[in-house]
């Protein structure tokens, strides 16, 4: 499944949800939906917050699904090219050096 399909389901599910109404008590704001990206990411975080393992997998990965919606969520809703912006920041990376630590 691409990236446009998954936005695509995603985009289904919110609205199925009615969460694209003018009325929704959710309403689908890249700052809302920004927030809840920035607060699902800490959710992946208290996975690791006592130790290095992987304690309960299907959980975590429900935690790696939300914040992938939340990001499809807001790349579709500030228009931006969510596949097109990973692989241009592959490229930058390619060309930039991280400081070794040793």
């Amino acid at each position: 499944m691409t990236i446009q399909e998954l936005t695509a389901q995603m985009h289904q599910m919110v609205t199925d949800k009615g969460w694209h109404a003018p009325d929704s008590p959710r309403p689908q704001t890249p700052r809302n939906i920004a927030i809840s990206l920035s607060l699902e990411t800490a959710e992946v975080l208290e996975h690791f917050q006592w130790g290095e393992a992987v304690r309960d997998r299907a959980a975590l990965a429900g935690e790696l699904a939300d914040v992938a919606l939340y990001l499809l969520q807001l790349a579709s809703l500030c228009e931006i090219d969510l596949q097109q912006a990973i692989l241009d920041k592959i490229a930058v990376n390619y060309g930039r050096r991280w400081d070794h630590v040793e």
